[in-house]
């Protein structure tokens, strides 16, 4: 029953990444690009999301209020960012959309400039890159499909893990306050971390309530009671585990 869950899940994941663009309604663009050093330097953050809003898009900064849909789901928004590719005597950008399992599902062609000037540079460079997303003609449709995905999997994945938090109620909770993790968010999720400090989970948002799956490992973080249960894969033995998390 525990598999069912997580193939449920993934397949729900899978079909969200499988929208075209035209159905996302949201591009989220960091404030601090990972080639540069300061937060919106050369205002590359600023002009990011200006170009997206321009070419159609409903784009805001990482640390602007986002919808609730959004803050409930990060899946149902873009990550839309820049990557630099400069060389010696040429300032080089791509524009990058990637959905919320960090794939990239567009890239631009590269966009140049000469300019010496940093902040003139970069400033061509992405208006040139930016062509190529004006080329998508982008405008937002929500996808009849993927709604029809949400309605007929989320139910068996309700009911699915209600079936599974009703078999965990017998699950051994000794020495469950020492297994207290704090939440700390990321991007889709939360990294949970212990008290010495180090990180024993990153855990991705999912569509139902109080379940996650967890990163890098074959298995799925969910609620029960009071208690949160890691189920996951190692070496092919089933291992459950017991929490207590601070959101």
């Amino acid at each position: 029953m525990k598999k069912i869950v997580y193939v449920l899940l993934l397949i729900t994941a899978t079909s969200f990444a499988q929208k075209s663009i035209n159905t996302y309604k949201y591009v989220i663009v960091p404030t601090k690009f990972d080639f540069l050093k300061g937060k919106d330097k050369y205002q590359t953050s600023s002009l990011t999301k200006f170009l997206f809003n321009k070419y159609g898009f409903t784009a805001l900064l990482e640390d602007e209020k986002l919808p609730e849909e959004v803050v409930n789901n990060r899946c149902l928004a873009l990550t839309g960012t820049v990557r630099d590719e400069s060389g010696l005597f040429t300032t080089k950008s791509i524009v990058e959309l990637k959905d919320c399992n960090n794939k990239v599902v567009f890239a631009s062609k590269e966009g140049r400039s000469k300019e010496k000037d940093y902040k003139k540079a970069y400033h061509e460079a992405i208006r040139n890159a930016f062509k190529s997303v004006q080329a998508l003609k982008y405008k937002y449709t929500p996808s009849k499909e993927v709604t029809t995905v949400k309605e007929e999997v989320v139910a068996p994945v309700v009911s699915a893990v209600e079936v599974v938090k009703n078999k965990t109620d017998e699950a051994n909770e000794e020495n469950t306050t020492k297994n207290v993790l704090y939440a700390q968010l990321i991007t889709n999720g939360f990294q949970l971390v212990n008290t010495k400090p180090e990180v024993v989970f990153q855990v991705l948002k999912t569509n139902v309530k109080d379940v996650f799956v967890i990163k890098d490992k074959n298995g799925v973080l969910y609620k029960n009671g009071n208690f949160w249960f890691a189920e996951y894969y190692i070496d092919g033995t089933k291992t459950i585990k017991q929490y207590q998390i601070k959101f």
